[in-house]
């Protein structure tokens, strides 16, 4: 069967092939009427636009990536969701990569983007990332990026975080306000600045309420559910003392509540523990584990709309846009002492 194409409809339409082909990109100088009967045609001959041709006629394939270090955690496919609600109603589409917070891994999702010709790329870097070559050579093609939650300062790119800082002060402010004083923080080893600031707004608080800063109780590790439970397990043993936790994130904490349960510690009433994240799982468990909400969905759309911004101004911005969010505190039974 032969393929139909542009000029079938044009000569059935009796009109110029350009003017079939700003109808079906619904360009502002074709009318109404002209579109509706393009697209009638079109759909009976059974048309089916080329999408590469379109594309590199355009400069644009209405296609931008997004690369994620994992999507097991909630966080991560919640942004997604909020970067696709807004990008597909805009008329783009998105391919999704999971770095698996690897940065050799990082660093082909951005090569395959880049070769399938996307619009732009947002990002969220992996744990791993100490180097930013791959990122450099998006910016040298001229092809928008921006970043969300994880955002390297070295590349000066647009980017929607939380007030990480913010979100420490107030998990731990809320601690000491339940009456809870060697309060452990469990961070990452690596030097993530979205953590290094959860550490700091951790420090500031319990200076602001004139707590000492006890240095055995700032503990660095690869934060998993696994770590969580090694940590309390290691302070055991240690016979290191402490009345609550407040982790940089909720698997950690949730493997720190797994393993309390398991000495028979009673959550809150001996030690009280608050994550970072607001992970689906944390409402589901038994007692609910307290945590920082990161607005997820409202990241992602920000995020989006700021791409958008950059598509529409058609130059990079000489100042790049940060955008940070207000964390919200979430309480629930793990951290409630007080009524």
């Amino acid at each position: 069967m032969k393929k139909v194409t542009i000029l079938d409809i044009a000569k059935e339409l009796n009109i110029t092939f350009s003017t079939v082909a700003r109808a079906l990109n619904d360009h502002p100088a074709i009318s109404a009427s002209t579109k509706q009967a393009v697209r009638d045609v079109a759909e009976r001959l059974n048309y089916r636009q080329n999408k590469i041709a379109s594309s590199l006629r355009s400069g644009r394939t209405n296609v931008i990536g997004v690369i994620v270090p994992s999507l097991q955690v909630t966080f991560f496919s919640s942004v997604v969701y909020g970067i696709e609600q807004v990008m597909n109603a805009n008329g783009y589409n998105i391919l999704l990569y999971q770095s698996n917070e690897k940065m050799d891994q990082e660093a082909s999702g951005i090569e395959t983007f880049l070769q399938s010709r996307v619009d732009g790329i947002i990002a969220s870097i992996t744990t791993e990332t100490t180097s930013f070559n791959h990122y450099e050579e998006i910016i040298n093609r001229n092809t928008p990026l921006l970043f969300f939650d994880r955002n390297p300062k070295e590349l000066n790119s647009p980017s929607v975080t939380i007030d990480d800082y913010q979100g420490g002060f107030i998990a731990t402010e809320h601690l000491i306000k339940q009456g809870y004083s060697r309060i452990l923080h469990i961070t990452a080893e690596q030097d993530i600045p979205i953590f290094k600031e959860r550490l700091r707004g951790y420090i500031d608080a319990l200076k602001h309420y004139g707590i000492e800063v006890d240095e055995q109780l700032i503990i660095r590790g690869k934060f998993s559910l696994q770590f969580g439970k090694q940590v309390v397990q290691n302070a055991k043993s240690s016979c290191l003392q402490f009345d609550a936790v407040f982790a940089l994130e909720d698997f950690t904490a949730m493997g720190v509540m797994q393993q309390l349960l398991e000495y028979n510690v009673d959550i809150p009433g001996e030690v009280g523990v608050i994550g970072f994240a607001n992970e689906s799982f944390g409402s589901l468990v038994t007692p609910k584990l307290s945590t920082i909400d990161q607005q997820t969905l409202t990241m992602g759309q920000e995020v989006a709309k700021l791409f958008l911004k950059r598509i529409k101004d058609n130059e990079p911005s000489p100042i790049a846009e940060e955008l940070k969010l207000e964390p919200l505190l979430i309480v629930r039974e793990s951290s409630r002492k007080l009524k």
